[in-house]
């Protein structure tokens, strides 16, 4: 819910991450053409129930448009990992798009810009007393961003928040530490190499106790274990990469102001165009009959 303290409410939605949940959620869905629609089911369902939990005042759908050349000099193997877009996922995208322009919910896409850089732009541009940020993502180098203002809420649409208090249980370190402690363990889903033998926990315990990984790295004599020391003595350049990997851009060049991005109200008749045409008939029955639901 929007908190009687802010006058608007931004939800910044990562478009690829309620994708691909959508698209493992629900299976064998298809028209009687035998088309995939599982995907486009799936995630109209989850943007419409993170617009019923959290009543937005402004509503933008972030894309991923590529990894940008920055990272790819420091790591020409990032992400490099990750397996190819199932197709019968990829042929569903164009239905997506299609969907988000019926609905008339804006999406913004950047060639060479990850997601998660365009939603740290317009979080820092809209965060304040008046303007809650909310970031729909399970993506955790997003944790950076959380502070009084800006919380994540998860891609299903639950009503559960991650503020500073819920980032800091999850990962024993808070916001403002994020960035030192992905750059310690590195980030496996992004083929990004940590600090070899420095896990999540031995991560957290080091900043608790120094604070950053400046200050870690410049008291390397009183670490405990030679082997932990010296592999901090050996990964200085590791570390140092990785917070330029993991650091958010919170200033994209061609980002739109957030406030071009209100909540508006669907031409009906298009969003049922829609609908009949990718056989969504409870969605169609549901915005014909809104009294029955």
């Amino acid at each position: 819910m929007v908190a009687a303290m802010y006058q608007s409410t931004l939800l910044l939605v990562d478009g690829m991450a309620v994708v691909y949940r959508a698209f493992f959620a629900i299976r064998n869905l298809r028209t009687a053409a035998g088309e995939p629609t599982n995907a486009i089911f799936g995630f109209i369902r989850m943007v419409e129930q993170l617009a019923k939990v959290w009543h937005p005042t402004h509503l933008v759908v972030v894309f991923d448009g590529g990894s940008p050349p920055e990272r790819l000099a420091l790591v020409p193997d990032y992400k490099a990992n990750r397996s190819p877009m199932p197709e019968e996922l990829r042929t569903q995208l164009s239905g997506i798009n299609d969907y988000l322009t019926a609905a008339a919910i804006p999406s913004v896409r950047f060639n060479a810009c990850e997601a998660d850089d365009v939603m740290a732009t317009l979080a820092v541009r809209a965060a304040d007393e008046t303007t809650q940020v909310l970031l729909a993502t399970h993506d955790k180098d997003l944790f950076q961003l959380v502070n009084a203002h800006t919380k994540i809420v998860p891609v299903a649409g639950s009503s559960d928040a991650m503020g500073d208090a819920e980032v800091l249980a999850k990962t024993g370190v808070d916001p403002l530490q994020i960035v030192d402690w992905l750059a310690l363990i590195g980030d496996s889903a992004d083929n990004i190499k940590g600090v070899p033998g420095v896990g999540p926990k031995t991560a957290t315990k080091l900043l608790r106790k120094y604070g950053d990984a400046a200050t870690v790295l410049s008291n390397l004599d009183a670490i405990d274990g030679d082997k932990l020391r010296q592999s901090l003595e050996s990964s200085r350049d590791i570390v140092e990469r990785n917070q330029k990997m993991v650091k958010l851009d919170t200033a994209v060049e061609g980002v739109p102001e957030w406030l071009r991005f209100p909540v508006a109200l669907p031409s009906v008749t298009q969003l049922l165009d829609f609908y009949e045409k990718h056989e969504f008939h409870a969605l169609a029955r549901a915005l014909r009959e809104p009294e029955l639901f």
